[in-house]
């Protein structure tokens, strides 16, 4: 576990891109995923793991944050309500970690660009209030790399 001032540290950040397959195996154990690793791997990144930090210390989101707007579907609609346009997002089945991020901004552009009542998406003006709204059980059951972080999140707090 990494130590920050003499307390337990996580990471939590965008994977950017793909998380290589190699990354994330077993499937069925993502403790020994190696989040690390694919930060030092991508290009943009090179990040080490510090030295007394655990892969179970680093926790990728998605491609970018706004993925997982996409589960909760409703609250997008709700967020901002008439003239949204949920028939531009991606297909409601398709994995979210595996929508790139460009493809996440446009559609997020695209299905509200004609809202009445907000402004089209902006990350600035949208996206923390999205994501206080969200369902986290959605994103959970949407997300490997999201049920990874809360499960060892509840490790650490039991400690």
């Amino acid at each position: 576990m990494a130590i920050a001032n003499g307390e337990a540290a996580m990471l939590l950040v965008d994977s950017e891109a793909p998380v290589a397959p190699e990354h994330q195996q077993p499937k069925d154990q993502p403790a020994q995923w190696q989040p690390w690793q694919h930060l030092k791997a991508r290009v943009g990144d090179g990040w080490d793991k510090p030295a007394d930090a655990l892969d179970t210390d680093c926790h990728l989101m998605v491609q970018v944050m706004e993925s997982w707007f996409l589960v909760d579907r409703e609250t997008l609609r709700t967020f901002f309500g008439q003239g949204f346009r949920e028939n531009a997002l991606p297909a409601a089945n398709r994995p979210i970690e595996g929508v790139a991020k460009d493809d996440v901004y446009r559609a997020l552009k695209q299905a509200t660009g004609d809202c009445k009542t907000k402004a089209e998406y902006g990350k600035g003006e949208h996206s923390f209030k999205l994501l206080v709204s969200i369902d986290p059980a959605k994103v959970i059951a949407a997300s490997p790399w999201a049920r990874r972080f809360v499960d060892e999140l509840k490790k650490k707090i039991d400690v």
